[in-house]
């Protein structure tokens, strides 16, 4: 594919991601979101628990919590055990009451045990999900999976890093295994540009939402370029971490040599053919159209031509 097509194609991905980030959050978001904040954030001693009891868990909360979410418990489920605080109230002297009343705090006084219990463990309503990327990857697939491993990175499944779906540690990525294969090609992308712009790189890390911004970025152009449909899964994605169009503005030109090089490796090139006027068409030479110069053999003109154009349309991409 031309490199002038490649730049166009990313250009009007970028245009859209943008415009879905201006726009704000997606109902789909919003909901998710709203489902989260009924979930505790575990300590790391409790999610080392709850991952020594069910290491596949993904979700999980007290029993009470499911039952606000319109899900319930199974029948002989067993609980995952934490440790949970507790609280007593105490009264202390405080300026900002009257005379004779005591103002009521909370100290912490110890821990106790307490069950909770995994999205796996419960039937009810389903869990507000993010939006994903849907559509036939088709045989971009394996050739993504190609394209990763001729960068000498090795592609593994492994589901205990749920919930997340992908990870990226330096010539290595590991994906959740049972991704549909739409969603599965664009974690792979956001997790080669991970490998591609954020590892092996001297100097500080980049914040973050940074990070984040871009190899989610680089995975929406990509994505959108073999057809699949993002819907505002990379949008979501990005102002999840507190991303904007500002944060996307800024990296503009890292999102787009990064998703060109990918797009390079993976979609076939199009290349101008000649076009071949048949002999019979050709003029009669006069005398005086004798060659008076040596005549060109091979395939030079052909070569020095498509030399010129690619020196051109890659000078226009870096800029």
């Amino acid at each position: 594919m031309a490199d002038e097509k490649l730049r166009k194609m990313a250009e009007d991905a970028l245009g859209r991601l943008s415009a879905e980030l201006e726009a704000g959050h997606s109902d789909a978001m919003k909901n998710y979101l709203s489902a989260m904040g009924r979930f505790h954030r575990y300590s790391w001693g409790n999610v080392l628990l709850i991952a020594s009891q069910k290491p596949s868990a993904t979700h999980v909360a007290g029993f009470h919590t499911w039952r606000q979410l319109g899900r319930s418990v199974k029948k002989g489920e067993k609980g995952i055990m934490i440790f949970a605080p507790m609280l007593v109230k105490e009264r202390e002297p405080s300026s900002a009451v009257q005379p004779g009343k005591a103002d009521p705090a909370f100290r912490l006084a110890g821990f106790r045990s307490a069950y909770v219990f995994d999205v796996q463990q419960t039937d009810g309503h389903a869990l507000p999900q993010f939006a994903t990327t849907t559509g036939d990857p088709k045989e971009f697939g394996e050739k993504l999976k190609s394209v990763v491993a001729s960068r000498g990175i090795a592609v593994e499944y492994d589901p205990s890093i749920a919930p997340a779906l992908g990870m990226s540690s330096g010539g290595r990525i590991r994906l959740q295994p049972g991704l549909p294969p739409a969603e599965e090609f664009s974690v792979l992308a956001h997790e080669l540009a991970h490998e591609m712009l954020h590892h092996g790189k001297g100097g500080s890390p980049l914040p973050k939402v940074v990070r984040e911004t871009q190899a989610e970025a680089v995975a929406f152009v990509v994505s959108s370029a073999v057809g699949l449909e993002t819907n505002k899964a990379a949008s979501d994605y990005i102002a999840l971490y507190n991303g904007d169009k500002k944060t996307l503005a800024g990296s503009l030109a890292t999102i787009q040599e990064t998703s060109a090089k990918i797009l390079e490796d993976l979609l076939p090139r199009e290349r101008p053919r000649p076009t071949l006027t048949p002999a019979s068409q050709l003029p009669t030479p006069q005398p005086s159209e004798t060659h008076t110069e040596p005549a060109i053999s091979g395939s030079e003109p052909l070569d020095a031509s498509r030399s010129a154009a690619d020196s051109q349309a890659q000078s226009a991409w870096d800029r």
